[in-house]
């Protein structure tokens, strides 16, 4: 018999095993502070900490998928018994779109039940820009059971975007309280449909991505971007591919010109020095794509319009070839 050291077993162990995608969190208490203040404010007294305390919890990994609409619902039952608090009630829809904790730096499943109060019919979470472009939590494929929100018919379009932040995905770590003021279109009295739903993950997958996906019109950009696509010729005609893709290759141009301490407005997404980088505070957030990868805009497919992911350059370029484009990805070429 041959006696291995214990201590070379546990090197050729730990050589052996799988690496693990990074784990995607947040600081989750600050995602009831402001619910909490309007609760006070309002005249909850204790029921405001105890409400917000065990709400914020459901954004752990480890909740249920419904975990966080339920403490949503809860939320909003107390602003009900307030006299119908507007802040209260708004925060609460924001907060039902908070991104959750991802333990693998996969998509976060949606509930798929109706919620119970009208105010949150349309509302789900928003999921963070470094997760999967294709997978959900334990691998499952977008388009399986759990990967489209409750109501709805196709995958979400721009990936990771939630109705309160429609343009894609959320900067790893970002609270929605501190980046919008809007809950966006929830609350109707039937579950609302996406924000952007022209393009399912199986019409235009984005290749490989492992970052954000993250539509925007094409003055989203900032500084130096280009002119909105219903004003090129070829979306006037009725054909709007061939606009896309030189709107895409005009956004490009003008992400040459962007730094990380670009001006920019809440909300705006953009490609900085290669990470796909979202405005948090007058000032860009940048997360860098994965090996291999370089944020760009892309021309949707079905729909006028493009979209700002982590990509191969040889991707991007064949896309925007098709169609008609010709320059390359900003048209230099």
């Amino acid at each position: 018999m041959v006696y291995v050291p214990a201590l070379l077993l546990f090197g050729l162990s730990a050589a052996a095993a799988p690496t693990l995608n990074k784990r995607i969190a947040q600081v989750i208490s600050d995602s009831t502070t402001k619910w909490e203040a309007a609760c006070d404010a309002a005249g909850g007294g204790q029921q405001c900490n105890q409400i917000a305390v065990n709400s914020f919890g459901t954004l752990l990994a480890a909740a249920g998928p419904c975990d966080q609409q339920n403490a949503a619902d809860t939320m909003i039952d107390l602003a009900k018994q307030l006299n119908n608090d507007p802040n209260m009630i708004k925060f609460a829809q924001i907060f039902a779109q908070q991104p959750r904790n991802s333990p693998s730096s996969e998509m976060v499943q949606y509930c798929q039940q109706a919620p119970k109060n009208a105010e949150l019919n349309g509302a789900f979470q928003c999921q963070f820009a470094s997760t999967s472009a294709t997978n959900f939590v334990g691998g499952v494929a977008v388009g399986q059971p759990g990967t489209i929100p409750f109501g709805q018919t196709q995958p979400v379009n721009p990936r990771g975007s939630c109705p309160a932040n429609p343009s894609g995905p959320v900067a790893d770590g970002t609270q929605l309280t501190d980046t919008i003021s809007s809950p966006g279109n929830v609350g109707s009295g039937a579950a609302a449909a996406p924000p952007a739903a022209a393009t399912s993950a199986a019409a235009a997958p984005p290749a490989s991505s492992a970052a954000a996906a993250a539509p925007s019109a094409v003055n989203n950009a900032g500084a130096g971007a280009a002119a909105p696509a219903a004003a090129s010729p070829a979306a006037a005609s009725g054909d709007f591919h061939l606009a896309n893709g030189q709107d895409a290759q005009k956004l490009n141009a003008s992400f040459k010109t962007l730094t990380a301490s670009s001006a920019c407005t809440a909300g705006q997404n953009a490609c900085v020095n290669g990470g796909f980088a979202q405005c948090v505070n007058g000032q860009f957030s940048v997360t860098q794509c994965a090996g291999g990868l370089q944020c760009v805009a892309l021309p949707l497919v079905n729909s006028k319009g493009t979209s700002i992911t982590c990509d191969t350059t040889a991707d991007a370029a064949a896309r925007i070839a098709a169609t008609g484009a010709t320059g390359g990805i900003d048209g230099s070429s």
